[in-house]
C-alpha cells in the first residue's frame, strides 16, 4: 500500500548541473520531498545515516568510490533504504552489476520525469524498476546458454513457488511473510531453499527465471 508520507529523497551526484535538475524535477511532485544532496560515496553514506532517506538516487560515476560501491555500502549499514543506479548509458556489465549488487533500480539520467516518480514510489515499496534498455540487457546477460538445462520448476515445494512468485512481484521478505502470514526467518528459509534448487545467486536471478517459466 503507498505510504500517505512523501517519499525522501537523496541526491548522490559530483555534477551540480544534474542535482539541480533532479532537485528541480522532483519539486513539482507532492508526494516526493528530496532531504539533501552528496557529491561523493562517502558524504553520501553520512547523510544516509544522519537523514534516513526513503530512496536514494545515486550516479554510478563518483569521485573515489563508484555508485555502485557506495551502494553496497548504505545497502550493508541501512538496508532499509532503496538506491536507484543513475547513468548517463546502459552498459551491460554495470546493469548485471548494479542489480546482483542490490539496486533497486537503474535509469538513464535523461530520464523523463514522472517516469523518475514513478520509479521513486516503486521502489520505495520494495520493487524493482528498470529503464526498458537496462531490463532487456539484464534478460539477455542472464539468460542461460542453450546448452545448459535449468531446473525443473518441479524442484520446488508448493510453499516455495508461493514465495518465489510475490518475490518476482517485487515484495520484500517481510511483506511476504504477511501476505502469506508466516515468519521472517520462514521466508528467509524458503527464499535461500529456492536459490539453493534453483542455481542461482540472488533475487533477481530467480525472479528471471521464474519469468522464463
Amino acid at each position: 500500500m503507498p505510504s500517505k508520507t512523501p517519499a525522501r529523497v537523496l541526491l548522490v551526484d559530483d555534477h551540480r548541473m544534474v542535482r539541480q535538475g533532479l532537485r528541480f524535477f522532483l519539486s513539482t511532485q507532492p508526494d516526493i520531498t528530496v532531504v539533501g544532496e552528496a557529491t561523493n560515496a562517502e558524504d553520501a553514506l553520512e547523510l544516509v545515516g544522519v537523514l534516513r532517506p526513503d530512496v536514494v538516487l545515486m550516479d554510478i560515476v563518483l569521485p573515489n568510490l563508484s555508485g555502485i560501491e557506495a551502494m553496497q555500502a548504505i545497502n550493508e549499514c541501512y538496508p532499509e533504504v532503496s538506491v536507484i543506479i543513475l547513468s548517463a548509458f546502459v552498459d551491460t556489465s554495470k546493469v548485471v552489476q548494479a542489480i546482483q549488487a542490490g539496486a533497486a533500480g537503474y535509469l538513464m539520467k535523461d530520464v523523463d520525469p514522472e517516469e523518475l516518480a514513478a520509479a521513486i514510489q516503486a521502489t520505495r515499496q520494495g520493487k524493482l524498476y528498470l529503464h526498458p534498455e537496462a531490463a532487456r540487457r539484464l534478460a539477455e546477460a542472464m539468460r542461460p546458454d542453450p546448452g545448459q538445462n535449468e531446473p525443473s520448476p518441479d524442484v520446488l515445494t508448493e510453499r516455495e513457488l508461493e514465495v518465489l512468485r510475490l518475490v518476482t512481484h517485487g515484495l520484500s521478505n517481510q511483506e511476504i511473510g504477511a501476505q502469506l502470514n508466516i515468519t521472517l526467518k520462514t521466508v528467509k528459509a524458503h527464499v535461500s531453499s529456492i536459490l539453493q534448487k534453483l542455481g542461482v545467486d540472488n533475487r533477481v536471478q530467480a525472479a528471471l527465471y521464474a519469468l522464463r517459466h
